[in-house]
């Protein structure tokens, strides 16, 4: 007892703490370099740069996906890549939704690492599967959202809407939101069910033949709230990662030329919103509206 007395002692002396400190950022370090993806060969944009007024934009050559689908001109791609923007949605906006979110997955939520919440669909992660909020919890749902919660949501989509349709050189008039488009809260926790193994390379086109552009708002900070994460699009000669800002928001036409997926979170966890969009009407769907649950 008494020598660890001294061992406290010392610890509180000038050296203890610089030592103390010194192992704390070793440790830091050591798990910001061992989460690290070794296959990344460049950062498009990193955690520290502020993207703004004017989106960063990364031109690719368009795949031939679009060619298997209807085209609908003003809308259908013509020029493709991504691009990323932090003059969009404040941090303040950001940190609104991402309460939002956290409200919303506190009712329920994944055993696993990934869980969503679609506020159009009603989707919620429970367990190993999903149920509607409005339906399973009711009148609960105005105790636990707020009108000001959805118009800040609607806001920040129509938001999105136009500055992809100006980015890309649309008709925003032709441009409709599409399914699905939710929340994502993600973690380090072991994977339950296959929802929950987010980080398989995938092409949006082709999971979802409606989608022509994809958008992806982040609502937490990379190397802050959690390490890990990148999205990595994966690219002929090397794979390139935006690094997760909160408020950033990365979007991307949906084809074959945008093949990405997403590190697994090593530590901490990761919020942000994939808000998808459609040149086909016949798959839009509305904003979601307290008032009509």
């Amino acid at each position: 007892f008494d020598t660890l007395k001294l061992h406290l002692a010392w610890l509180q002396t000038a050296p203890g703490l610089l030592l103390v400190t010194l192992l704390a950022c070793g440790t830091s370090l050591w798990l910001y370099l061992s989460t690290a993806d070794a296959d990344i060969t460049e950062t498009l944009v990193g955690r520290g740069e502020l993207v703004s007024p004017q989106p960063r934009v990364f031109a690719v050559p368009c795949s031939e996906d679009y060619d298997q689908h209807k085209r609908f001109p003003g809308c259908t791609p013509q020029k493709c890549g991504r691009a990323v923007t932090d003059g969009l949605v404040s941090r303040e906006e950001a940190q609104a939704l991402r309460r939002l979110a956290e409200r919303g997955l506190a009712l329920a939520g994944s055993e696993g690492g990934a869980s969503i919440l679609d506020l159009h669909s009603g989707a919620l992660s429970m367990g190993k599967q999903f149920v509607n909020i409005y339906r399973y919890f009711g009148d609960q749902i105005g105790e636990v959202f707020t009108q000001e919660d959805f118009r800040l949501y609607r806001d920040v989509r129509r938001r999105i809407q136009d500055t992809i349709a100006q980015t890309f050189g649309l008709d925003v008039s032709l441009l409709f939101l599409t399914k699905p488009t939710f929340f994502s809260r993600i973690n380090s926790t072991e994977a339950k069910t296959q929802h929950d193994e987010y980080w398989h390379p995938h092409i949006d086109k082709v999971t979802y033949g409606s989608f022509d552009y994809t958008s992806l708002l982040y609502l937490t900070d990379y190397g802050t709230d959690f390490t890990g994460g990148r999205f990595i699009f994966m690219d002929k000669d090397g794979n390139r990662t935006v690094e997760p800002r909160a408020g950033r928001l990365s979007f991307f036409s949906s084809g074959s030329e945008n093949l990405h997926r997403v590190e697994r979170v090593a530590w901490g966890t990761r919020f942000a919103i994939t808000v998808s969009f459609t040149c086909d009407p016949a798959h839009a769907i509305a904003d979601p509206s307290l008032a009509a649950v």
